[in-house]
């Protein structure tokens, strides 16, 4: 038992001394792996997957992709500036790419590296819906995403371990271990779901208020989501098993959100939207 409490200790200490704040929450998070080592690993990887694929250049879609994708980066570097966090993003090194693939994606790695694929665009149908996408993963890379799930495998791995080990110091059988094991996996295994579900949510938030301050029209973004849900065909998990909200969340919630989003752009000076 001596060794589980030191454990616990350690652990305790480490959630106090590893942490980061989210700029958008003004929120303490775990950060186990800090952003000097993370964003070079975040280069390195998005430089190996731009080298296995086909990379679209020159062509009116790819131009769209940087565009956006500059005008969101300028949006987010105004928001942080007037909310004290000026130079929040020097040691990015924004990258915004077309991958030529058939496949209903976008995703930004720490750092503000981020990728399209040629398959969601149909779905995003116009510059606008790019724009929704490009801030919703834009803002997972701001909102140090990334960095917060990759603490939280590494917490879950070590309470793991720390729990077999205390485990092991009873007359507990090896069926009865085993059990309370997969029924922790499980268990975390929900908690991971839920903690990405609340991740898309912010990015949803953040992603349409930073498209707005780029100066494109919030008003209907939430039928980027009715096209996706049309296009899923209904085949999507239920919400207690999957790691983001359900479609008809995400449109409530944008529809919502509109109205904040444009008071929010008002604020630096953008009142005429695309």
């Amino acid at each position: 038992m001596k060794v589980t409490r030191t454990g616990l200790l350690l652990f305790s200490m480490l959630l106090l001394i590893n942490c980061s704040t989210n700029p958008f929450t003004g929120k303490k998070t775990i950060a186990f792996v800090s952003n000097d080592k993370l964003l070079p690993m975040s280069f390195q990887q998005y430089n190996q997957v731009l080298t296995e694929s086909k990379i679209i250049t020159n062509t009116d879609q790819s131009e769209m992709i940087k565009r956006v994708g500059y005008k969101i980066q300028v949006a987010a570097e105004r928001w942080l500036d007037a909310n004290g966090y000026q130079g929040y993003t020097n040691n990015y090194k924004w990258d915004y790419n077309l991958i030529d693939e058939d496949i209903v994606n976008a995703w930004a790695m720490p750092g503000g590296k981020v990728a399209f694929y040629t398959g969601i665009l149909p779905i995003a149908e116009n510059e606008r819906g790019v724009a929704l996408i490009m801030g919703h993963e834009v803002a997972h890379a701001l909102a140090n995403h990334g960095q917060q799930r990759m603490s939280k495998g590494i917490l879950q791995q070590a309470v793991a371990v720390g729990g077999a080990i205390g485990m092991s110091q009873t007359d507990m059988s090896p069926e009865a271990q085993q059990g309370i094991m997969l029924a922790y996996g499980m268990g975390s295994q929900g908690l991971i779901m839920a903690y990405s579900r609340k991740h898309e949510t912010e990015a949803d938030r953040i992603g349409i208020m930073l498209m707005a301050i780029a100066g494109y029209d919030p008003t209907d973004a939430y039928t980027l989501w009715e096209r996706m849900a049309a296009a899923s065909k209904g085949d999507q998990p239920p919400v207690f098993l999957s790691t983001h909200p359900s479609h008809e969340t995400r449109i409530e919630n944008l529809k919502n959100w509109a109205t904040e989003a444009k008071e929010t752009a008002k604020k630096f000076g953008v009142t005429d939207f695309k």
